[in-house]
């Protein structure tokens, strides 16, 4: 199948406009361009029951978080799901997430809470994860206070965030805790040590681009950083058993497309449960896009279903 159309119309008008790649901007220049990218294209029109920011403690200090409850939510305490945005741990934040997390909350019926972690380059690697993983544990510490189920909390990522959603189930796994009842990866990046043929058919012209994630890299890991650390490449970790189940979504156009699939695939050989789906005719980025882009809003619907569905909501 080829792009679709809409998001043929988006790439197109970025090559028109012949704005500067990420990697040719400073991160400050970088995150300008992802918050205008989400003013353009993020859903604008999603209800939400209510919206309230408020603060966690974390290793480097308080991390913000946006806690989004659905629109009748039929219940005081309801499942929980702890939302880490993208942006190749550089940019993005609670805001450019806005409407994905109103979408998510609303479909999926949890009381999602958006947790707005260090970025690099001013906090490298590891301080994303060491504050992802304080976040849920806090979380799931104080589920009752936040009006969530304890024994029902999920976590989710896209991206680099879909990254912390993996290695915050690794760690729980190893430390005993916090239960974790499913895991949400949406076009995660999973292997920043490996080459697969996405990267290579999509290095260039499709969102994301082989140069990109080059300079993501560059500004989160320290150097001689060993990129094959499972705690920056989770499809690295020897054994996967006893992870929750998994949901796990690639898009076709996205050079992170393969490693989500095999990531899926692993986990299947682990015994793990997994929903793998693969969206065609889209690119990296697309359920952030679905103001724009009419097949992103009904994937997040299915996406939103299938989470209910699992959580038993």
């Amino acid at each position: 199948m080829p792009l679709d159309p809409h998001v043929k119309g988006i790439l197109d008008a970025m090559a028109v406009a012949g704005r500067p790649k990420v990697w040719q901007l400073t991160p400050a220049e970088a995150r300008l361009g992802i918050v205008e990218l989400a003013a353009a294209a993020d859903a604008k029109d999603v209800a939400i029951g209510r919206v309230a920011n408020g603060e966690v403690p974390g290793p480097g200090g308080a991390i913000a978080i946006r806690v989004y409850t659905p629109v009748a939510p039929g219940a005081d305490r309801l499942p929980g799901l702890v939302y880490f945005h993208g942006g190749g741990f550089v940019i993005g934040n609670l805001d450019t997430h806005e409407g994905l997390c109103r979408i998510l909350a609303n479909e999926t019926g949890c009381r999602v809470v958006s947790v707005d972690y260090r970025l690099a380059p001013e906090h490298r690697f590891p301080a994303a994860l060491d504050d992802a993983v304080a976040a849920t544990q806090w979380i799931a510490e104080h589920a009752p206070e936040l009006g969530i189920d304890p024994n029902c909390i999920a976590v989710a990522g896209d991206s680099a965030g879909g990254n912390l959603a993996a290695a915050v189930c690794q760690r729980a796994k190893a430390a005993g805790g916090p239960l974790i009842a499913l895991q949400i990866l949406l076009c995660p990046v999973l292997d920043q040590s490996g080459e697969t043929e996405s990267r290579r058919l999509f290095a260039e012209g499709h969102l994301l681009e082989k140069a990109s994630l080059e300079w993501f890299y560059a500004q989160y890991c320290p150097e001689g950083a060993d990129l094959a650390d499972p705690r920056l490449s989770p499809l690295r970790a020897d054994d996967l058993a006893g992870l929750p189940p998994a949901h796990i979504h690639t898009a076709a156009f996205d050079p992170l497309r393969d490693e989500g699939k095999a990531y899926a695939d692993k986990l299947e050989r682990a015994g793990v449960a997994v929903r793998y789906t693969c969206h065609a005719g889209m690119v990296h980025h697309f359920y952030c896009m679905a103001g724009a882009i009419p097949a992103a809003r009904a994937a997040l619907k299915e996406a939103g279903a299938a989470i209910r569905a699992a959580l038993a909501v």
